[in-house]
Order: structure tokens, then C-alpha cells, then sequence
């Protein structure tokens, strides 16, 4: 495993992106079971990825915080991104994705647990976002599982969708 790890929960690893990796986003995010809940609710281009990779770049650098690539402490392999990125609202905003076959498996909560605890550890902002799809009922329970606060409904390009907030003394009465 190359690259730079961010940080580590018992089952994942979180590592910055690497020059080389927009195979691994646009491969993540090729299927409409990955991108139907997301803007646009179609698969990626290469190039959709190649500017997302290149983002989370910029973004890392700029912010010290970014979506991340997502391993297995385990073998080693690829099982999705995650993350904290500056959303256009001043406000950081929490956010990841798995493979298809990687669902059911307490990867998501695990990571957005472990996030939040890291964001707040780092002192970065008082508080972070995260939005869904209005159907995207697994997320929502995720998001309430690790102590963000349903916010309201939000339209994010055209898309209704289910906007959540989390301060870390939220995230602190749920550990």
C-alpha cells in the first residue's frame, strides 16, 4: 500500500489520492448503483473523474481536509472514497461512496464515525454538513447513527435531498 495515510479506523485506511489514481474514481463511480443518489444520478467519465481527482488534490493542500481513498487494513483493496470537503457554502461537509459490493458491511458508518471524531480532534471547524438524496434512506440512518442532526430539506443542483449538521459536543454524546 502506497500513499500517505490519513488515518486509521479498525477495519479501513484512509489515504491521500496519488497522481495516478482517476482509474480508481472513474471505476468507483462507473455504475448507476454508485452515482443514482448523487448530482447528475448517471455514471462518470473519465474526465469527471480526472477533475475530481484533481480536486481532491487542490483540496487537500488548500484545506488540509479532502475526500480520501478508502482500503482494507485487511488485503489492501480499493473499497471507496470518504471524506471532508469545503462545500460552496463556507461550511465542510462530510461525504463518502463504496462499491456496491462493499455495502452492508458497517463500512460507511464506521468511516463517517471515525471522520467526524478526526475533523473535531483537528480543531478544523466548529461544525460539518452532510446532505443525501431524499430516497437515500441508508445514508440518512447512517448519518443519524453517528449523531448529526437532521437540518431540513436542501436542493443541491435540482436534486431534493436531506441536509444534516453535527458540532463535535453531537458527536461527543454518541461515543
Amino acid at each position: 500500500m502506497s500513499g500517505n495515510v490519513i488515518f486509521e479506523t479498525p477495519r479501513l485506511l484512509a489515504q491521500m489520492w496519488e497522481d495516478g489514481d482517476a482509474n480508481l474514481v472513474h471505476d468507483l463511480h462507473s455504475t448507476i448503483e454508485t452515482t443514482r443518489y448523487m448530482s447528475g444520478a448517471a455514471p462518470w467519465s473519465h474526465e469527471k473523474a480526472e477533475e475530481r481527482l484533481r480536486s481532491y488534490l487542490t483540496e487537500q493542500a488548500r484545506d488540509g481536509t479532502t475526500k480520501y481513498k478508502i482500503l482494507s487494513r485487511e488485503d489492501g483493496r480499493y473499497i471507496g472514497r470518504a471524506g471532508i470537503s469545503l462545500f460552496h457554502t463556507g461550511e465542510y461537509e462530510l461525504g463518502y461512496a463504496f462499491y456496491a459490493r462493499e455495502w452492508g458491511k458497517g463500512y460507511a458508518t464506521e468511516i463517517a464515525a471515525s471522520l467526524a471524531d478526526w475533523f473535531f480532534a483537528r480543531g478544523i471547524a466548529p461544525h460539518i454538513v452532510a446532505f443525501t438524496h431524499q430516497d437515500n434512506l441508508v445514508s440518512q440512518h447512517i448519518l443519524k447513527k453517528i449523531g448529526m442532526r437532521e437540518r431540513g430539506p436542501i436542493f443541491i443542483e435540482g436534486i431534493q435531498g436531506v441536509e444534516f449538521e453535527m458540532t463535535a459536543a453531537m458527536r461527543q454524546a454518541v461515543t
